[in-house]
């Protein structure tokens, strides 16, 4: 049964020391006060991963705008923790992943119907017209102490190592994007645009949640040494493949995001079937022209996919317990961990990711 807040009820305050981005490339130290109600919880972040949503804030890539409205503010929402206090059913160093979507319901300490229509089940529960998202409309992970309800905080089995939970947030974001082709993947052909880590955490779970066989899945990438890690999928260079003449698909998955949406959706609606689906995922800052005429000709449903749900962590938490998934999501985990104790560290940290950007994610280890 889930748990209510009840925002009348504060059970205790406590201090967190919260990395705050003020202004890109400058993070500072800051003591904030967190109040704690009746059904939320406390958590420690312990480790946690750079999202390329982290780097364009920290190198000031959004707009003027938005970083004026958003900033000063603490970064990261894709991590683990352990628990530390609050008025929790989980107990005290209990391992969790942290859901960063955070509904208004449990936010306001309201029922569903009372929120919205995502909440109401009226649209797709992750977006709740009243909820906060970590890292990008409240402080992020990047403190020593995070507050969140309850339901946000997911313990994770013990069969599943620190380095494989903490990749959950991404997993569960294309578990969610999956789900509204569900019924069609037994059988259907399936592609992704994308060689980078959300177009293999999405061919992963196409592969190992949804059952997608290796013969039903191919990867359309760009550079050849990171398609040669997409074992468990077919593969095709997007330079070399024929979109007009080679064979079609029924679902499309674009996971490409920036300056190369425009390619990867066109092709993707190229290599289309009549009637197939094609899901964006990729994110860009800028207008995307697509080729509409072949969307309605071919009767093209185009779906739009961001962020997910503590009820899709749950059911990604259930698929990583497979070693076979394991070793395929190990692919993704760096050779070192960057420690992080204080801002000067997770600067650097960010300085470094944004100029190297590995196909590999960088993890912080946070030592509070």
């Amino acid at each position: 049964m889930e748990v209510f807040p009840d925002l009348s009820t504060i059970t205790q305050t406590v201090d967190s020391r919260s990395l705050r981005l003020t202004h890109p490339h400058h993070v500072e130290e800051m003591t904030m006060d967190r109040t704690v109600a009746e059904g939320f919880v406390v958590i420690e972040p312990t480790l946690a991963s750079i999202c390329h949503a982290d780097l364009r804030y920290f190198g000031g890539l959004r707009k003027p705008e938005v970083l004026a409205r958003k900033l000063p503010m603490a970064l990261l929402h894709e991590g683990i923790g352990k628990v530390v206090g609050g008025s929790s059913k989980l107990q005290a160093g209990q391992r969790v992943a942290i859901v960063p979507n955070l509904p208004g319901y449990l936010l306001n300490g309201i029922k569903h119907d009372e929120c919205c229509p995502a909440c109401r089940g009226d649209i797709p529960e992750n977006y709740c017209y009243n909820g906060k998202f970590l890292g990008s409309t409240i402080d992020g992970i990047a403190q020593s102490r995070l507050v969140i309800p309850e339901a946000c905080a997911i313990p994770i089995p013990d069969s599943i190592p620190d380095d494989i939970a903490v990749l959950a947030e991404l997993c569960s974001v294309s578990y969610r994007a999956i789900r509204p082709v569900a019924d069609l993947l037994d059988s259907a052909q399936v592609a992704v645009f994308g060689d980078g880590p959300v177009g293999f955490l999405t061919a992963a779970m196409l592969h190992y949640a949804f059952g997608v066989s290796t013969e039903r899945l191919t990867v359309f990438g760009a550079i050849q040494e990171k398609l040669e890690h997409f074992t468990f999928a077919r593969t095709e260079m997007v330079q070399e493949y024929d979109f007009q003449g080679g064979w079609k698909v029924d679902v499309v998955l674009e996971c490409t995001g920036g300056r190369f949406s425009e390619s990867a959706i066109n092709q993707g609606i190229d290599l289309l079937l009549p009637g197939g689906h094609l899901i964006a995922m990729g994110v860009s800052e800028d207008l995307v022209p697509i080729n509409t005429r072949d969307v309605l000709e071919k009767g093209i449903t185009i779906h739009g996919s961001s962020r997910s749900s503590h009820s899709d962590f749950r059911k990604v938490l259930e698929v990583m317990q497979q070693e076979e998934c394991q070793e395929t999501l190990r692919q993704l985990v760096p050779d070192d961990y960057i420690p992080v104790s204080k801002a000067e560290d997770f600067a650097g940290a960010m300085e470094s990711a944004l100029a190297h950007r590995d196909w590999k994610k960088m993890y912080l280890d946070f030592r509070w």
